[in-house]
């Protein structure tokens, strides 16, 4: 029997297979439909009433419900991986994220990247490719764009070049956003009995932490769902065969259903910091698993008023998740040698100066 001839497939890029500059077209653009939102809502649970409730929306100035700007997020990330993080080691780290335009149901996105950092790792195994990614509507609107760095296997063990050691300067924190906010947002008509609460932008103090309370188990299901809701093809999150034969023993839970398992939670302590404007930065510090309970809190970073806009503040907001670990002991063992803490994640939000 003669052998049989084998096409190779495709393997994604390697960190030899970047260049400085260069501009990534990612493929299979996204019509978001009505079931996406319906099925991160149920692998979420999350109760943010602006993205669940067409009156509260457009009580709020949206011509009716918007789509989650996470779930936006998630999707727009997922187009990015076959070209970027396929031979990913680890998504290290988030930094200057913006949503600049409201998403509705129907909406069609489209993802490009741009490299714009390379650095060798000392191991001679791996290196670190930074990309600037934007996703535009089918109006060629740009609606997010994000930052992130991916440590990525190379080809073949040892230094390429010391070309390969540029490393981007990238802002902690960026305090012109007012031009991102949607022009139709408006607190001005929000109710408390929304969220049957009135906390509102005069009840938080800067150091604050919040313990958002009863954790969440991820289940098998949910993860593997997330993550192909998102179509986030990296192996390492659905090959469970390949995982066998790694030190994890078991896939990895998609860094961004932990994000959104967080958002999530936080409802409780943060009811009516309803919209997502900004990521500042963050990082995934360990892995979690199907089986793990994740827990949060949240600090208070910065708060403050925006000029001209009805009603509208702004809180900027450090969330942090444990694994296997209520929030209140994980706070007391807030340092990387801690194994249980799986997420340090700084986001600004928008939400009332007032409620009455």
């Amino acid at each position: 029997m003669s052998q049989v001839k084998i096409k190779p497939f495709q393997q994604g890029r390697f960190f030899e297979d970047f260049s400085l500059n260069e501009e990534i077209k990612h493929g299979v653009p996204r019509t978001i439909t009505e079931g996406d939102v319906s099925l991160y809502t149920a692998l979420t649970g999350s109760m943010f009433p602006i993205y669940c409730a067409n009156t509260v929306a457009k009580k709020c100035g949206f011509e009716r419900t918007p789509v989650d700007n996470f779930l936006v997020f998630h999707i727009a990330f997922g187009k990015t991986v076959p070209d970027i993080s396929l031979n990913a080691v680890a998504n290290l780290g988030y930094a200057e994220g913006k949503f600049l335009k409201a998403v509705y149901c129907g909406d069609t996105l489209s993802v490009s990247s741009e490299v714009i950092g390379l650095k060798e790792n000392s191991n001679g195994k791996t290196g670190i490719v930074y990309v600037h990614s934007k996703a535009i509507n089918q109006h060629n609107q740009r609606v997010a764009e994000w930052k992130r760095w991916v440590m990525i296997h190379k080809k073949q063990s040892g230094n390429i070049s010391p070309d390969y050691s540029l490393v981007p300067d990238l802002k902690s924190f960026d305090s012109q956003f007012e031009s991102a906010i949607p022009n139709e947002l408006s607190f001005q008509n929000f109710e408390s009995q929304f969220t049957a609460s009135a906390l509102s932008l005069n009840d938080y103090s800067n150091d604050d932490w919040i313990d958002h309370g009863a954790g969440m188990t991820i289940n098998d299901s949910d993860h593997s769902l997330a993550t192909r809701l998102y179509q986030n093809n990296a192996r390492v999150h659905f090959d469970a065969h390949l995982m066998e034969s790694t030190n994890h023993k078991n896939r990895l839970v998609y860094g961004g259903h932990i994000i959104s398992m967080a958002r999530a939670m936080s409802f409780n302590g943060l009811p009516n910091a309803l919209w997502l404007i900004g990521i500042n930065g963050g990082h995934h510090l360990n892995p979690s698993y199907a089986g793990d309970t994740i827990y949060c809190a949240s600090q208070i970073l910065n708060k403050g008023e925006l000029k001209d806009a009805s009603n509208i503040g702004w809180l900027r907001v450090r969330t942090v998740a444990f694994k296997n670990q209520r929030a209140t002991e994980g706070l007391n063992n807030l340092h990387r040698e801690n194994e249980q803490w799986v997420l340090d994640f700084d986001y600004t939000l928008l939400m009332p100066k007032n409620l009455s």
